[in-house]
């Protein structure tokens, strides 16, 4: 029992400095912009920057116009898939995961094929057309993590008794989703959506091949012009994350029970 403490321990503390080791010497790094002494100067310039600011702001509004857009999808389908359809279940996992398997790249290429000028569906052709088309390529990027999400919350609570006692109380399909069946499984919406945000935040291929001012985008370009910036950039969106992930916590503490869990 004193061996096995002392190497979970042990495995403890290399993970731990495996994580802090790089983030701490990110930090240092990011302060030493004012030669001879530290100081928050590579901050002030990249959160003064109206590029960071159009970008992010950019990127944060596609960011929710992809959660919408998939919590529309994955939830109806995912609670239909467990009630009426469990065993077309491994044909949806396998079609949740091609977005895994299939490159950013080869999809926005099918894009720019299937929607730009010369085609018979030239949405590429209006600014508004290219933001839905980059909001459709989030969403199935994001697929995967929020199918697996949601499915994982409907697996908490028993669906179909939940289902037919609203029914036989006269709610109709609509009202079972958004009033039942989607405040059950909140925290996992949360958990998907959190995962889509960081996807959006981060994502690159898409954005500047679609031309869309993103924050990917933005990264890689003062990363690659930069030395300190990109340093005080990674900090922040470490902070935008773990603060993500403490939101998600606290929401966790006030949402409803299961019938499950209650009794």
């Amino acid at each position: 029992m004193k061996s096995g403490r002392f190497w979970a321990w042990v495995t403890f503390i290399l993970g731990a400095a495996y994580f802090f080791i790089p983030l701490i010497a990110t930090v240092e790094f990011s302060m030493r912009m004012r030669r001879g002494t530290y100081s928050f100067d590579a901050y002030k310039v990249v959160l003064g920057d109206d590029r960071f600011q159009a970008t992010f702001g950019y990127s944060v509004i596609v960011a929710v116009f992809t959660i919408l857009l998939g919590v529309l999808i994955v939830v109806p389908t995912a609670y239909w898939i467990r009630l009426r359809m469990p065993h077309l279940r491994p044909v949806v996992e396998f079609i949740t995961l091609l977005p895994l398997i299939i490159p950013a790249i080869v999809i926005v290429f099918g894009y720019i094929r299937m929607y730009g000028s010369n085609s018979p569906l030239p949405f590429l052709g209006s600014t508004r057309g290219t933001d839905a088309l980059l909001i459709i390529g989030y969403a199935m990027l994001a697929l995967p993590l929020m199918y697996r999400a949601v499915d994982t919350g409907l697996r908490t609570i028993d669906v179909r008794t939940l289902t037919e006692a609203a029914q036989i109380l006269g709610a109709g399909w609509a009202t079972i989703i958004g009033r039942i069946i989607l405040p059950n499984v909140l925290i996992a919406v949360l958990s998907g959506a959190f995962l889509t945000f960081a996807i959006v935040i981060g994502e690159f291929t898409m954005a500047s091949l679609l031309n869309r001012p993103a924050f990917g985008p933005y990264l890689q370009n003062i990363g690659a012009n930069r030395a300190y910036e990109p340093a005080a950039l990674a900090i922040i969106a470490f902070a935008i994350t773990w603060g993500c992930m403490s939101v998600i916590q606290v929401l966790s503490r006030f949402a409803p029970k299961s019938a499950n869990h209650r009794n």
